[in-house]
């Protein structure tokens, strides 16, 4: 099937931690020059999306900032659409992404990557407004991510403990939520199975986009551990070295 479109994840696709990946950022331009349009999805969730795209030009990487669909805008939407007002559990530096938005006598839990404050306090307290009937909303459900020293937990181990201990269902904004696939496809003018989804995440990537209706792609990178193709449990995936062996196969050079 022809690919007339790309969303890339970037940490772990383009860059771990601080650092690009070698080639990925001439990779990138390669494929920028080809004409392809390309969205950026990303579930990171201690950044403002403004801050993500400084990240990644210090690093290297062309990319307009208004391209980066990430999971923390998506959460935002819904809060606005659905006038609620957020407890938030997130990381310090995304409360900026939040900060004009009411917060006061709190009808919502809004999960993201808390870092340190995924404490006993704090995930208590969102269990209690759980119990009293706040829903939960979660930025994605990702169970782990690579750092520069290492395996880090995400939100997802966060997300399953609230949902058992509460018996509720967290509501997921970012990947694998085939809107937010499907916002960025829309977004380029694409028809769904036009388009592929470069990621190093098995599930929340590469599955979640073959869910949603998309091409998905597995890149022996970031998170990527021995293995991880065979958890996906829908058909239809490829894997690739890298990013740079992924813009070869997209441009057949």
């Amino acid at each position: 099937m022809s690919i007339r479109g790309v969303l890339l994840d970037l940490s772990g696709v383009l860059y771990v931690g601080t650092a690009p990946l070698p080639g990925a950022a001439e990779a990138l331009a390669r494929l920028q020059a080809s004409g392809l349009p390309i969205r950026y999805i990303t579930n990171t969730t201690r950044s403002p999306r403004a801050a993500i795209h400084r990240q990644l030009t210090d690093m290297g990487f062309a990319i307009a900032e208004d391209h980066v669909f990430t999971a923390p805008r998506a959460v935002r939407a819904h809060i606005e659409r659905e006038h609620l007002r957020p407890w938030l559990l997130i990381h310090p530096n995304l409360k900026p992404e939040f900060a004009d938005l009411a917060t006061d006598d709190p009808n919502a839990v809004v999960l993201g990557d808390a870092g340190d404050a995924f404490d006993y306090h704090h995930l208590n307290h969102a269990f209690r407004l759980l119990m009293n009937g706040a829903p939960l909303i979660a930025m994605g459900n990702n169970r782990f991510f690579m750092e520069d020293d290492g395996l880090s937990l995400d939100i997802g181990p966060f997300l399953a403990a609230l949902e058992y201990a509460a018996g509720v269902e967290g509501l997921v904004l970012g990947k694998p939520s085939a809107a937010f696939f499907q916002a960025a496809v829309a977004d380029m003018g694409c028809e769904t199975r036009e388009v592929v989804m470069i990621g190093d995440d098995a599930l929340a990537d590469v599955e979640g986009a073959l869910k949603a209706g998309l091409q998905g792609w597995l890149v022996r990178t970031g998170k990527y551990r021995p293995g991880d193709e065979a958890r996906i449990g829908v058909a239809g995936a490829q894997v690739v070295a890298d990013f740079r062996s992924a813009v070869r196969a997209l441009l057949r050079t």
